[in-house]
């Protein structure tokens, strides 16, 4: 694209502000050198690499990348197998370091991501030449002792003599001799060479070589004779230590002679990563979304990136859909010119592959070109007047522009003769509009809201005015022409009535029913747009009923089936009693002479017990041969067994039928699993009881089931001399399963 059209919709700006997140040489100038793609593949992988850093940062953090910077001179030495110093394989492997971690990074995160995954998997990993050079090297200008045998060697020599040299001027300066003649009683270095500080006046009672004088001169720095071949041996080992240096730099070096392209690979990695990095953390810190690619633009709540958030008003704004041109009207300082800035600049973002300031689910298109005609261009050296300078800018727009293209016009056909000014205005439009490229203009012509109200294609917009504190309130409503204010404004600050009146009474008559049109569209917009954000806040509300409802509803259903398992388990209790009395049957059938009928009582029991379901494992052919020895024994405990039966029976319906029943009775009632005939005569009962009591309300519980037990209870309910009414009970107290009954 362009770049003084991107210059005009501030898209370096953003760059710039990119740019501070990135920490090296490559990733920095990846992001200032970024520019708009123009091809939907590139743009669309772009912005998934940038939604990928996004997930992943929010996940695990940044990226962990360090400080790179510029390695071109070092690259092209290792390619033309030139030694390194120490500062440059130290930068080597701080990129190799910054590779490994960078694999590590994503092989720990377990987040898949397609786009990223090739530049995780084209990184090079060598982590004994990365450990081989930090500990040869301490620093860019100190050298490991370990970094060789031989280094160790000679520095240990060297650090022998030195301490013998001490020993020896040590004992020379603390001498009754020599002391006497010392400046103060220290050793120093002059010229890599250990020497004394000797008063001028005694340098001759001191025999050895003059190194230094002081700045007063009152001073000589000597280095004895007795030490001066030692001095030499500690040369010596120093220029052999600086040789080994060498000699470790240039091995170091060479063992990146064979990887050097993929150490060029590796610092661009990391520099791309870098830019992604740093486009992803933009992203997060201004709220931004990846947009989805379409035939059109669709801004959802669109800010201006470079507006501080307290200040900057959202927009929606679309454009491709039904109409390519659209026309802005307001008053000045509204907002007009920010619109523009905002659609083109989001645009330009996007097709860079970076996310947006919108909600999601905004949607752009994919220009070959954004051109932009805003602000004042006059040029005093061209000798070019407003007008002639937009016209300039218009002819290389319109060299130049397709029905790929954005055009984006700021105070379209203004400087000139107002007539004019607006013919040119619509058929500059017009022109635009035949192409097929979308067009974004800011205007103040009222031939232009007309044409725009008439034609198909165009479309107007305007930004709302605060009639009332006289201040733009920066709220884009389309659809709508932007009204004249000039009147009310005038009227508001102060000009006389009848100045207005005169004035008024001057514009043409047409021109005032179309300000009158327009008036009526706006109002009715705005009244439109009330009772929509209404209707929304209506219908969220009804959402979150139905969710509570929702809610509700499974609550209650849960409680049901807790009833339902409870029921369950109460009549699986019965079944286990009716097996208990059916041994005790079978006991006294088998003491009976009358084998006939003993065997007609058991068949009707298996029967029975078959139609109560085999869960209960009741083998009637097992209980029947029960030896003689064992059927007195069964017989004795028949009487107890069923007194207890009896008593349980009691104790799960809450029916007491001691002489104290009237005063223990339970308000409640729980008659599930018996038949209707037993449930009917245990309730007669139980109601009597309840009477007695004075209870003016009880429940009874049958369960829902087919239905039968609750039709028999409610028929005897009917006929009941204890009962003046009943009913269902409500939704949440046992609905069809329980029936409420009010006493007499």
């Amino acid at each position: 694209m362009i770049k003084k059209y991107l210059e005009k919709i501030e898209y370096y700006k953003i760059l710039d502000k990119i740019s501070e997140n990135a920490v090296t040489f490559t990733g920095r100038n990846l992001v200032l050198n970024l520019e708009p793609y123009s091809d939907e593949s590139k743009v669309k992988k772009n912005l998934d690499e940038t939604t990928e850093a996004v997930k992943l940062i929010n996940s695990f953090g940044a990226f962990p990348i360090s400080t790179v910077p510029d390695l071109q001179i070092p690259l092209k030495q290792i390619e033309s197998e030139i030694s390194l110093t120490q500062k440059n394989l130290l930068e080597f492997a701080n990129v190799l370091k910054t590779s490994r971690e960078l694999k590590s990074y994503y092989k720990d995160s377990g987040i898949d991501c397609p786009n990223l995954v090739e530049y995780f998997n084209e990184l090079y990993v060598n982590e004994d030449l990365e450990k081989r050079i930090f500990s040869s090297f301490i620093s860019e200008d100190e050298v490991a002792d370990n970094a060789s045998k031989k280094l160790a060697s000679l520095r240990r020599n060297k650090k022998s003599l030195e301490q013998e040299i001490r020993n020896k001027l040590n004992s020379f300066i603390h001498s009754n001799t020599y002391s006497k003649y010392l400046m103060e009683n220290v050793i120093t270095i002059r010229n890599n060479r250990f020497v004394i500080p000797v008063k001028d006046e005694y340098k001759s009672n001191i025999k050895g070589f003059i190194h230094d004088t002081s700045q007063s001169g009152s001073t000589v720095y000597i280095e004895p004779m007795a030490v001066f071949d030692m001095n030499n041996s500690i040369n010596s080992l120093m220029v052999e230590e600086e040789r080994e240096i060498e000699r470790i730099l240039q091995e170091i070096s060479s063992l990146f002679y064979p990887i050097s392209s993929f150490m060029k690979q590796n610092v661009y990695l990391i520099g791309r990563f870098d830019f992604i990095n740093s486009k992803a953390k933009y992203a997060i810190a201004t709220n931004s979304t990846e947009p989805e690619i379409a035939n059109y633009v669709e801004l959802k709540k669109a800010r201006h990136p470079l507006i501080e958030k307290d200040k900057v008003v959202p927009i929606d704004i679309n454009i491709g859909k039904t109409f390519t041109t659209l026309a802005i009207t307001g008053p000045n300082t509204g907002g007009k010119t920010v619109t523009l800035k905002t659609v083109g600049l989001i645009s330009a973002m996007a097709e860079s592959g970076l996310h947006i300031p919108c909600q999601e689910g905004s949607k752009i298109k994919v220009f070959d070109n954004i051109f932009a005609d805003i602000g004042d261009e006059q040029s005093i050296a061209e000798d070019l007047s407003t007008f002639s300078s937009h016209m300039v800018n218009i002819v290389n727009i319109l060299n130049l522009y397709t029905e790929r293209s954005l055009v984006l016009v700021d105070e379209l056909g203004s400087g000139t003769d107002p007539i004019e000014g607006a013919s040119l205005a619509v058929s500059l439009l017009e022109t635009f509009n035949k192409k097929g490229s979308f067009t974004l203009a800011t205007t103040h012509y009222h031939e232009i809201k007309t044409y725009c109200m008439t034609h198909v294609g165009f479309e107007n917009c305007s930004l709302e005015f605060d009639i009332k504190n006289l201040k733009p309130t920066y709220h884009l409503i389309i659809g709508v022409p932007g009204k004249s204010n000039a009147f009310a404004i005038c009227k508001k600050i102060g000009i006389p009535n009848e100045i207005i009146e005169r004035a008024s009474n001057l514009i043409d008559k047409p021109d005032v029913d179309i300000e009158t049109l327009i008036k009526q569209t706006y109002d009715n917009k705005i009244e439109a747009d009330k009772m929509k954000e209404e209707t929304e806040k209506n219908l969220h509300q009804v959402e979150n009923l139905r969710k509570e409802l929702e809610k509700d509803y499974s609550d209650k259903l849960k409680n049901e089936k807790d009833k339902i398992e409870d029921a369950k388990k109460e009549a699986r209790q019965i079944l286990l009693d009716a097996k208990e009395e059916a041994n005790e049957m079978i006991s006294e059938i088998s003491n009976m002479d009358d084998v006939k009928k003993a065997n007609e009582i058991r068949n009707k029991l298996n029967k029975k017990i078959a139609e109560a379901g085999p869960e209960q494992g009741i083998d009637l052919s097992v209980l029947l041969k029960l030896n003689n020895k064992e059927m007195p024994k069964a017989k004795e405990t028949r009487t107890a067994k069923s007194k207890n039966k009896k008593e349980r029976n009691n104790a799960r319906s809450g029916v007491s039928f001691n002489n104290n029943s009237a005063q223990n009775i339970s308000s409640e009632i729980n008659l599930i699993g018996e038949n209707v005939d037993n449930a009917v005569a245990i309730l007669d009962k139980y109601l009597d009881n309840a009477s007695m009591a004075h209870l003016h309300e009880v429940r009874i519980i049958h369960g829902k089931g087919t239905g039968k037990l609750r039709e028999g209870i409610q028929n005897y309910l009917k006929k009941s001399k204890y009962v003046e009414s009943f009913n269902i009970a409500g939704y949440g107290e046992g609905d069809y399963g329980v029936t409420i009954a009010r006493l007499k």
